[in-house]
């Protein structure tokens, strides 16, 4: 009885013995990493990309202006970026003026103001008009205004007709004149600019105090339906 007593004692002993040595093998496989888990802390074996880094996010740098950045101008709105060319006044200095007698129509002279410069020039309003020695300009056909100022490109010519006296032969003060004095006009208007061109009048020229004078025109038929 003592001996069976002994074997089964012996016999427990060995089987918790394995039982232990068991749950230890269990617990060292749990805490061995798994062949087939991918590694999230380095690069995939053969890869040239380097880790990100948290602290420069690429989104954040791609909003940054590089260093070379420049502001872009702003521009005026025009054409060209700047004015256009300025356009002088014709004065005495860079045009030349001529007169001619014209049969149609009657008792009219026709005035022809030529560009002799090397640039564009405006010729503004109406000839300020003296005949002889007279002391008030010649008076002005509002009805002919042009609806733009005359510009003369160099060597182009404008007109102007002048009414000498009325066809039915209302006018008084009349005479024969035989000079005659064209001063241009600045861009206001007011007054005159540069010195009078001083012309000698067709023969027999007879004028009175119904005299009068066109705006200057771009086309002589239109100056001369004044």
């Amino acid at each position: 009885m003592r001996n069976a007593a002994v074997a089964a004692t012996a016999l427990l002993a060995a089987l918790s013995l394995t039982a232990c040595q068991s749950a230890d093998d269990n617990a060292d496989d749990r805490k061995k990493p798994s062949a087939s888990a991918p590694s999230t802390s380095a690069p995939a074996a053969g890869s040239t990309e380097p880790a990100p880094d948290a602290k420069s996010p690429a989104a954040d740098r791609t909003k940054q202006p590089t260093a070379d950045a420049k502001p872009t101008p702003k521009g005026d709105g025009k054409a060209g970026g700047g004015s256009g060319p300025v356009t002088t006044a014709c004065t005495d200095a860079n045009t030349k003026v001529t007169v001619t007698k014209v049969s149609r129509p009657i008792n009219h002279l026709l005035l022809t103001v030529t560009n002799t410069g090397s640039k564009a020039c405006n010729a503004y309003h109406a000839p300020l008009l003296r005949f002889d020695d007279g002391q008030a300009a010649t008076p002005i056909m509002d009805e002919s205004k042009p609806q733009a100022v005359v510009t003369l490109a160099p060597r182009q010519s404008g007109y102007a007709s002048i009414l000498l006296a009325s066809a039915d032969g209302s006018g008084q003060n009349g005479g024969t004149a035989k000079t005659l004095a064209v001063i241009f006009a600045p861009r206001d208007g007011s007054g005159s600019i540069g010195a009078p061109h001083v012309l000698a009048l067709p023969a027999d020229t007879y004028t009175d105090d119904t005299a009068a004078v066109s705006y200057w025109q771009s086309d002589m038929s239109d100056a001369l339906t004044y």
